[in-house]
């Protein structure tokens, strides 16, 4: 099999059917489709059961996370004695045009060094899904976004590195990492990284294990050519949850990458910028010895 795909949901339905309707209508390849579900209130097991014979349902009793929502399938193509090829990781919220996962299997086929291809997400409005491309959030780039300079100054290529704003967006680049909303990975080199670090709730999942397969010696790339729509959900941007666990996840990946080795004074304005922006909701988190889990295939 080329590709297995993975969907985490929770109560997005209606976006769902979308997701899976187009992508009954994938061409070139041969694929499988799992979806998680995290517990939803909404019907979204039972819509997808009846209208999606040859789609996996894994219904979760409760919402344990991203990370961990897509572990429990990526366990189970990973288990078989031959597993697809690559791997994705797919939000419900998009809608993929017929011959973009074909164009992302051609491309891994032909770049050998690729652990992770992604394409270009586009939003609503035909625009470009910035975090589609994106650098690693070192300390020094966390601190130019935190405090606004690469909104200021888009394509700086010192400033413009956390979503690559300088670089053309119809132009392939190699990156540092792309976005867990359509994350092609080789199984390969998923199976030396490991699976997704279930300590991240929602955000910063997908950089992390982008640097742990980059640190096996692969390379992740944007790959514009192949596009998929990303319909974000406006609820989850005013979401003061979810803004919270942004800086949760920021804080959980400087953390365990960055803190051992940035000097004080620079991990002072990180940490201060993290308390700044995550809240009082965040500091019993900030100021406690945190133990890894670590998650392994």
């Amino acid at each position: 099999m080329d590709l297995g795909i993975v969907i985490l949901n929770y109560n997005t339905r209606e976006l769902l059917r979308d997701c899976l309707r187009s992508l009954e209508k994938t061409r070139g390849i041969e694929m499988e489709v799992m979806v998680v579900d995290n517990a939803s209130r909404d019907g979204s097991v039972e819509m997808v059961r009846a209208e999606f014979a040859t789609t996996r349902v894994i219904a979760n009793e409760t919402n344990g996370g991203y990370a961990q929502g897509n572990n429990r399938a990526l366990r189970e193509f990973l288990a078989r004695p031959t597993p697809p090829r690559a791997l994705m990781l797919l939000n419900p919220d998009t809608v993929v045009p017929p011959d973009s996962l074909r164009l992302l299997i051609e491309f891994l086929d032909a770049h050998p060094d690729a652990g992770i291809v992604g394409p270009k997400l586009l939003l609503r409005d035909g625009s470009l899904d910035l975090a589609c491309r994106r650098s690693f959030p070192t300390p020094e780039i966390s601190f130019y976004r935190m405090i606004g300079l690469s909104k200021l100054f888009p394509k700086s290529k010192r400033f413009g590195r956390y979503n690559l704003t300088y670089l053309d967006e119809n132009e392939t680049a190699r990156v540092d990492s792309v976005v867990g909303a359509a994350m092609l990975m080789r199984t390969e080199a998923l199976k030396q990284a490991g699976l997704l670090d279930e300590n991240f709730f929602m955000y910063g999942e997908d950089l992390d294990l982008a640097l742990r397969i980059k640190q096996k010696g692969w390379n992740a790339y944007y790959y514009p050519h192949a596009k998929i729509m990303h319909y974000k959900r406006e609820s989850s941007k005013q979401s003061k949850k979810a803004q919270i666990e942004f800086y949760r996840a920021m804080y959980i990946f400087y953390e365990k990458h960055y803190r051992k080795t940035t000097p004080f004074y620079l991990d002072w304005m990180v940490m201060g910028g993290i308390a700044l922006k995550g809240g009082l909701a965040l500091a019993p988190e900030i100021f406690r010895a945190r133990e890894w889990k670590g998650t392994s295939v």
